[in-house]
């Protein structure tokens, strides 16, 4: 009898099988079950021979382990476990960003450090170290090549042995730790780079608040393995004659003889030491994991505290919020609902403006990426406030004509101007001098960029990611905030800024990405196909949000292959081929009745 069979009669009187009887087993795995049991066999063998034999002598265990010159000597180790990888990181970070600087000497200084310090045993740099005052008799400390000195005494007496075994332990730890570091950065998607230059955030500040605590991911196995390594590797200071925990279990066994008890003794702290740093990498991993998986963590007492605290701020962000969905038009859903909520006093809030956009200027522009020339002598105006939908296939120029005009890309002949200033450049007579990072940083942020596969920063929260650009401009945290929260309600996820990037659909990343854009009120705001990475059901949700920026007199310039939303909302469609713009006009001439025959092959292919 069939299994169809077997369900059919299982069926009540209604003639509805009652699968309420059917009973799940798990399927058995036997292989595991005789793995399960072999370790358990295992485990008891060693026990009863490590516990059962009296050769090991634990009660001369037993009297060492707590014995004082052993807690004195474990005490030195875990000093100079600390110190050294303290120190070591210290030296670590800077060396991996030099190692990492577009600077060919500074580059290979760093790596000649790495090198140098990664090929001499620890053992021979403590030799070397503590006998430093054979080569160099006085230690002089002062402005090179003239006789101001700050400091000049016998190296005997600054190097002593203790001082010798924490620089070298730093020396070799920082050699270790800066690749780990190096590989940690290289690590992280160049997209979140290129989205914290488009919103204008220092250099300092993307390595600190964007970049490395990303790399910390990648970075934290092998800094723990190394920090681990440091700690049973200060064994080696024996060589100075410095009592740490080795050392000093080697003395007293050399007097009474009990070998085997006292490296016991040794062992058993080491376990504890390294227990101890392995529980300690566990929870530093968690805090650096947040963001990395679609779970919301626990709120701590402290996270309590502060959203008890910080009720009353809540209510009148929601409140400034809820005015600004007057902008979206009735969206349709609850959140924009609630937005419309607070109109008259959203008309005092600048989001709840009409605002003038920048005016864009791109004159004879080219770009070659070696033999490839990407842009060709292209030129453009795109007026105030106006939108702007540029067309093309893949590989005809679109996208880095778009990075061009925040300056993510240079150009290599042209120039671009907003407004009459130029990007990245300041002009004397007809030269132009391409501006320091720093300069073109602070202009980049009158240019919001919305990038195709969002860019979020995946560490931090929607809220923070909106808020980070305004913070490094030195919009006040509460001011800033409140924006955010008013932007967020704006592109319907008001309900959304605690959650991670990880735990939104694609279209709202998306949406998310576009407050994060609009944080700085831009004056020009580009889009490169931000539609192009979400599913048919998803593009909707964004375009709306689009479509209503095109309605608040921002500047848009929209890279994208939705042909009917282009005909909708551009008030100008340029197409491109080639690094060229082949023909542009009104939605109704190009996209209805196109001149040219290359953009009659396209839209004949796309449509």
């Amino acid at each position: 009898m069939s299994d169809t069979t077997h369900l059919d009669a299982s069926a009540n009187a209604a003639g509805t099988p009652d699968y309420a009887r059917y009973h799940v087993v798990p399927a058995r795995h036997r292989a595991r079950t005789a793995g399960t049991v072999l370790a358990v066999v295992l485990i008891g063998v060693v026990l009863q021979s490590v516990l059962g034999n009296p050769r090991w002598e634990w009660s001369v265990f037993a009297q060492w382990f707590f014995a004082e010159p052993v807690l004195e000597g474990l005490g030195r180790t875990l000093v100079l476990t600390a110190l050294g990888a303290a120190f070591g990181f210290a030296l670590a970070v800077p060396i991996a960003l030099a190692r990492l600087s577009r600077s060919p000497l500074l580059a290979a200084l760093a790596w000649a450090f790495v090198w140098l310090f990664r090929s001499i045993p620890p053992i021979v740099l403590l030799l070397l170290l503590n006998n430093l005052g054979y080569l160099y008799e006085t230690v002089w400390i002062g402005v090179p090549f003239t006789h101001l000195t700050l400091l000049q005494a016998p190296t005997a007496d600054l190097i002593g042995p203790f001082f010798a075994a924490v620089l070298g332990l730093t020396l070799n730890h920082a050699a270790f730790a800066a690749e780990a570091i190096r590989g940690g950065i290289l690590s992280v998607d160049q997209g979140q780079r290129e989205a914290a230059a488009a919103l204008g955030l220092p250099h300092a500040r993307q390595a600190w608040r964007i970049v490395l605590p990303q790399a910390m991911r990648a970075v934290l196995p092998t800094a723990f393995n190394d920090v681990i390594g440091l700690a049973k590797g200060t064994s080696v200071v024996y060589i100075l004659a410095m009592p740490d925990l080795f050392y000093t279990v080697q003395i007293i066994y050399h007097r009474n003889l009990e070998v085997i008890p006292l490296l016991m003794v040794a062992t058993i702290w080491y376990l504890v030491i390294l227990t101890v740093l392995s529980a300690i990498q566990v929870h530093i991993e968690r805090h650096y994991a947040r963001g990395a998986t679609r779970e919301q963590p626990a709120r701590s007492r402290v996270g309590n505290w502060l959203a008890i605290g910080a009720a009353p701020g809540v209510r009148v962000v929601r409140s400034v919020g809820a005015a600004l969905g007057k902008l979206r038009g009735g969206a349709g859903d609850t959140a924009h609902a609630a937005a419309e909520s607070g109109a008259e006093s959203g008309a005092e809030s600048g989001w709840a403006q009409q605002r003038v956009g920048g005016r864009v200027g791109i004159h004879n522009v080219s770009r070659s990426f070696g033999a490839l020339k990407v842009l060709d002598n292209l030129s453009l105006t795109v007026p105030s406030g106006s939108v702007t939908v540029i067309l093309g296939q893949s590989g005809s120029g679109k996208s880095t004509l778009l990075r061009t005009i925040n300056h993510l890309e240079s150009v290599d002949d042209g120039f671009i101007d907003i407004d009459g200033e130029l990007v990245g450049y300041r002009r004397e007579g007809r030269t132009l001098y391409e501006l320091k990072e720093a300069e073109i940083l602070k202009r980049r942020a009158e240019v919001g960029m919305v990038f195709q596969s969002f860019n979020l920063f995946p560490h931090l929260s929607v809220l923070d990611n909106v808020i980070e650009a305004p913070l490094a401009a030195g919009v006040p945290r509460e001011v800033a905030t409140a924006q955010a929260r008013a932007l967020l309600a704006r592109v319907g996820l008001a309900d959304k800024a605690d959650a991670w990037p990880r735990q939104l659909s694609g279209g709202q990343q998306q949406r998310v990405a576009i407050a994060r854009a609009l944080a700085l009120k831009p004056k020009v705001l580009l889009f490169d196909e931000p539609t192009s990475a979400l599913d048919p059901e998803l593009v909707n949700e964004v375009l709306d949000v689009i479509r209503q920026l095109a309605r608040s007199g921002t500047t848009l310039v929209i890279v994208t292959h939705e042909i009917g939303f282009a005909r909708e909302v551009a008030d100008t469609v340029v197409f491109m081929d080639g690094g060229r713009v082949v023909e542009s006009g009104p939605p109704a001439q190009v996209l209805g009745n196109p001149a040219h025959t290359r953009t009659r092959e396209f839209l004949s292919k796309v449509l």
